[in-house]
Order: C-alpha cells, then sequence, then structure tokens
C-alpha cells in the first residue's frame, strides 16, 4: 500500500488533518528533542562490542528505578480490589524481600522465576531480584504445568515466586526442576517442604507500610548485565528464553516519553509540564508490553497501575469511572469490548486521555471508533519479546494519519527491510523481513547460541515479520514470516499446536492456521488428517489439546481432510491452500 492508499484509508475512517497539520517534521521534532541538554539526548556506547545510539538521560539499572520508585513517597502506586499500596509502602516490600532472598543465597546472576496473575505481589517480586543482580524469569501464568516447569527447569532457576493458583499446577511436577531450591507462594499454600509463605516474609499488600524502611542490599549492577528472561516460542521445538539487560527495559522509559512527545511536537504545541496519570493494566506483567513498556515507565514517572483479577468490561468501566483512569488498553480486543457493550454509555468514561495497543492486528476502523466514542487518542506500536518492546510507535494525529502502521523508530532505533537472503535491502515502499536494532535488543537466547546466532546479527534482530517502509520512514506491518497466530494479544506458534495434535494416536498431518476475528484479531483453526483405520472427532482432539496446553492455544475448530496436507516442492504444508476448507471466518 503505497502512501496515496493510506491517506485514502485515512479519510475513510472520518479522519481529516486539522489546518497546519504536522506543524513539525519528524525530523524537526527529533532534533528538537535529542539536542544537547534535552530531556531525550543521545549517546553512542559499546553494547557486546557493537557501538550502539541510546538515551543518554535512561537509568542505568533496574534498582535505580527502584529508588526512583521509592521518592514518590506516599503516592498511590498499586490498586487492586479493595487494597492500595503506596510508592513507599511498595519499596520497603521490594527491599524486605531482597533482603530475605540474599538471606537465601540468591546472588547475581541467578534465576529467581515469577509465575502469578497481576497482583501486587508481581512487581514486588520483581524488583527485589533484579535490585540484587538476579535474572527474573516471567513466566506465562496461563501455561499448564508441564509448560511452567519447562521455564523452570530451562532457565535453572533456583526460586519460584508464585501465586496460590499457579503452584496448584507446578506441583506435581517439580521433580522435572531439579535447579530448583525454594517456592515462595502468595495468597495461599501452607509451608512444606521447600514451600514458603510470601505474607510470613512480607506480610499482606495492605500492611507493606508497616514494614521497616530499609536499604537494598548492596549490588553491583551494570547497564548490560542480564535482568530478565522472558519466554517467547519460535517456528519449531520448545520456547525460548529472550535474555534481557538492565539497559534493555530502562530504555522504555524514555521511548514511550519520546513517542509521545512527539505527538504534542507535530502539533505546534510545546511540551506540557509531566502530571501523574492513572492507567488501568489489563493485559498480564509476564508479557514485556506490560512490564517492559507499561510498569518501567509508570514506576519513573510515579504514576497509579490499576490491576484487576480478570478482564470484565462492567468492572473497567466502574474502575475507569471511580479511579479517572486516563490510559488503558493493551490489545485490540480490549478496545472493541469497551466500544461495543450496551452498558457503556451507564459509565462516566471522560477521563480516558489515550487508549493504546500492540501486539495484535487491528482493524483501521478501530482507531476512528476510539476517537469517536471515547474523545480519547489511539496509540500503536511495534516490538516484539526479542526488542523488549518498543521500537516503533506512533500516537495521536499521526495514527489517525495512518491507520495501518505502526510508526516511525523512535531516535535511538533503527529499522530496515531486507530480501530474503539477509544480504539486501529493499528499496522504499518495497515488502521484505523487518529488522531492527537499538539498545532495547535483547542479548540473545538463554542457552541457545545457534538460535542466538541465526536470528541476532551484528546487533539487528531479524524478526520474522514482513514489512515495508514509506519514505517519511514510517512502518507497516503486512505479514508474518513465522506461521505465528496472535489471539488476543496472545502468541500462539503452529508448530507447538501442531507437534500436541501430531502426538495423538490417530493424526498423521496436521496444520494451524489463524481464522480472522473481530475483536481477538484472529483464533487458531486446525486442518488433519487420520491415519486409514482410526478415526476421532473434533472434541476430542480438542479436548487433547487442551489437556497438554493453555486453553488460548486450543484450536476453535478443527476440520478432517481425507487427502494427507497440500505441500510444495520442499515438502512445507501450503497453509493458504487451507483457508477454504473453512467455509466461514470464525467470530464475525
Amino acid at each position: 500500500m503505497g502512501s496515496e492508499a493510506t491517506t485514502d484509508l485515512a479519510a475513510a475512517i472520518g479522519w481529516v488533518p486539522p489546518a497546519n497539520w504536522p506543524a513539525r517534521s519528524l525530523n524537526e521534532c527529533a532534533a528538537m528533542l535529542t539536542g544537547p541538554g534535552q530531556r531525550f539526548e543521545m549517546t553512542t556506547v559499546e553494547i557486546d562490542g557493537i557501538p550502539t545510539r541510546t538515551w543518554k538521560n535512561a537509568p542505568d539499572s533496574l534498582r535505580h528505578i527502584a529508588e526512583m520508585g521509592r521518592s514518590h513517597g506516599q503516592r498511590e502506586f498499586l490498586i487492586y480490589e479493595d487494597e492500595r499500596v503506596t510508592y513507599d509502602a511498595w519499596f520497603r516490600a521490594v527491599s524486605a524481600l531482597a533482603h530475605e532472598l540474599a538471606a537465601r543465597g540468591i546472588a547475581k546472576g541467578d534465576r529467581v522465576a515469577l509465575a502469578m496473575r497481576n497482583l501486587p505481589e508481581w512487581p514486588v517480586a520483581f524488583f527485589a531480584a533484579t535490585s540484587i543482580g538476579a535474572i527474573c524469569v516471567p513466566l506465562n501464568a496461563w501455561w499448564t504445568g508441564p509448560e511452567l516447569a519447562y521455564g523452570l527447569s530451562d532457565s535453572g532457576s533456583r526460586l519460584l515466586i508464585c501465586d496460590d493458583e499457579r503452584l496448584d499446577r507446578i506441583a506435581p511436577h517439580l521433580d522435572l526442576c531439579p535447579a530448583l531450591e525454594g517456592v515462595l507462594v502468595a495468597r495461599g499454600g501452607n509451608a512444606d517442604g521447600i514451600i514458603s509463605r510470601l505474607e510470613d516474609i512480607i506480610g499482606t499488600p495492605s500492611a507493606y507500610g508497616n514494614l521497616p524502611a530499609c536499604e537494598l542490599p548492596p549490588a553491583d549492577i551494570a547497564p548490560d548485565d542480564a535482568a530478565t528472561i522472558f519466554y517467547t516460542s519460535g517456528t519449531t521445538g520448545n520456547p525460548k528464553g529472550a535474555l534481557g539487560s538492565h539497559r534493555n527495559l530502562a530504555t522504555n522509559i524514555m521511548s514511550s516519553a519520546y513517542n509521545a512527545a512527539i505527538a504534542v511536537l507535530r502539533r505546534g504545541e510545546e511540551l506540557p509540564q509531566p502530571v501523574h496519570k492513572t492507567g488501568l493494566t489489563v493485559i498480564p506483567l509476564f508479557h514485556v508490553t506490560a512490564c517492559s513498556a507499561g510498569l518501567m515507565g509508570s514506576i519513573w514517572a510515579g504514576n497509579t497501575l490499576i490491576f484487576m483479577h480478570r478482564w470484565d468490561t462492567v468492572k473497567a468501566f466502574e474502575i475507569i469511572e471511580r479511579e479517572k483512569v486516563n490510559t488503558t488498553g493493551g490489545v485490540p480486543t480490549i478496545a472493541w469490548q469497551m466500544i461495543e457493550h450496551p452498558e457503556r454509555a451507564k459509565y462516566d468514561l471522560s477521563s480516558l486521555e489515550v487508549i493504546s495497543y500492540g501486539g495484535a492486528p487491528a482493524a483501521p476502523e478501530l482507531v476512528r471508533k476510539i476517537y469517536e466514542v471515547f474523545g480519547a487518542l489511539p496509540g500503536n506500536g511495534w516490538g516484539m519479546t526479542e526488542t523488549m518492546a518498543t521500537v516503533t510507535g506512533h500516537l495521536s494525529e499521526d495514527y489517525l494519519n495512518r491507520p495501518t502502521s505502526c510508526g516511525p523508530p523512535v531516535a535511538v532505533s533503527d529499522i530496515r527491510i531486507m530480501d530474503e537472503t539477509g544480504t539486501h535491502e529493499m528499496p522504499v515502499s518495497e515488502v521484505g523481513e523487518l529488522w531492527a536494532r537499538g539498545p532495547q535488543i535483547v542479548k540473545g537466547y538463554w542457552n541457545k547460541p545457534e538460535a542466538t546466532a541465526e536470528t541476532f546479527v551484528d546487533g539487528w534482530v531479524r524478526t520474522g515479520d514482513l514489512a515495508r517502509v514509506d519514505e517519511e520512514g514510517f512502518c507497516y506491518i503486512v505479514d508474518r514470516a513465522k506461521d505465528m497466530i496472535i489471539r488476543g494479544g496472545e502468541n500462539i506458534y503452529s508448530s507447538e499446536v501442531e507437534n500436541v495434535l501430531y502426538d495423538h494416536p490417530a493424526v498423521t498431518d496436521a496444520a494451524l492456521i489463524g481464522l480472522p476475528h473481530r475483536t481477538l484479531g484472529e483464533e487458531p483453526a486446525a486442518v488433519v488428517h487420520l491415519a486409514p483405520g482410526t478415526s476421532a472427532t473434533e472434541h476430542e482432539l480438542q479436548e487433547w489439546v487442551s489437556a497438554r496446553l493453555a486453553k488460548f492455544k486450543v484450536p476453535v475448530r478443527i476440520v478432517f481432510s481425507e487427502d494427507t496436507l497440500p505441500r510444495n516442492a520442499n515438502g512445507k504444508i501450503l497453509k493458504r491452500d487451507l483457508h477454504a476448507m473453512f467455509s466461514f471466518g470464525s467470530g464475525s
């Protein structure tokens, strides 16, 4: 799609640029923001021997971010149901838990796994581990027991901090985690063997303020030291752990603020003084979007974050009205459900200023609806686990003007579009594989040197996404090269589900594809071929997958092919040919 088609689409959703917009070009805005002495000044440092542009004023570690959080004192930081935690109280809990970890012998480089829903305990555990130089391993809270055991075993985690739901899942599989020395469980569970109650160490969130005020244990942490392992699946094999650094996560604080500043300057306005905001966090903190792009900046700015036990649209409306929430979003699904809910008009949602999202395909119509229905400005961006979230992004008028784009790269990052050989850069507007580099690119995959060498090349990450870039540098993701399905922001990797289907005794051929879904983006569906003389039903195979993988990975539809699945000359299944086997799309 060229610039003319983009303009037509912007007009089609009812967007007419204001007079004299944009007041400044992107290059002019960048020059104003990144000049010497400015907030977004850049400098060049060597990261693993590669000269890399970085934000000069970014925090140097997660420990530094925690100390900044402490400085916000009695301002409310976390709200969860009837629990309210100030920044001062949160830091007291972080310090108390950090001292407990140090007393247990957890040291720099040791892995501490974290598996729980969005609770006030999550950011306590995360910063307690990383502030002493340990590597935090946030595990997908939707994983099954065997999936959690894989993450614990692969990372070699010495300690697991979890809630009672995750403990119930992992308990039968602890023998698969030989490095695990202890478990701290929140909100339930009894002390037994290697299992201890987190409340016996730091109390309940409502009582964090009663803990002694003390400093963090001493630690020597450099910006490029390892800080996290977030798991991301590949198209083959088991999930891979993306090894992130302190610099990776700190970069997002500046990148998000930079995108917001660009939006203001493009209008010709002056940058406003910082104002504390209240955000409703509805996506899991075990995703880099919520943790890196959301949590880090909120702590640095002293914003208030609200967590929900689980997403419920009406409860979200009640929270937005009661707490005067300014920002929310995460994935397009959330925005659609808020827009289309029949009870929306009963609530005062006028405090909403921005609804932003990423991680799943979004219809351009959603951009207009956010603006029209809420009077809020939309935001979008692109990143992945390997980039620790934000690489590109745009907000407000720029997004309305280019509703199919994920924005230009932030000033410290570069993107390029490469041909299939990875040796030649494609011309403007031509489609190829998206490569990205910058200070937010992770160090590689945990204990997987071959996969690291294949994906990370001289500071660049080969994303596997197919994209193009227009003449102004705005990026457009046009397809995914890795057969990945994104259901409401959750990545579903085809090979993982296909391998489970292949394990069924009746299945000899299987392929997973994505069916379009208006609010979720897409849902998984499977085509299978059964061995002669065997039988299986759709429900039986769905139950088979459900018993082995997280529920969001279960195919919503399974159809049966009398013949083996169509393949090309190299033996690769022609997945595009399979869509015709589904007579209608899912979830229209």
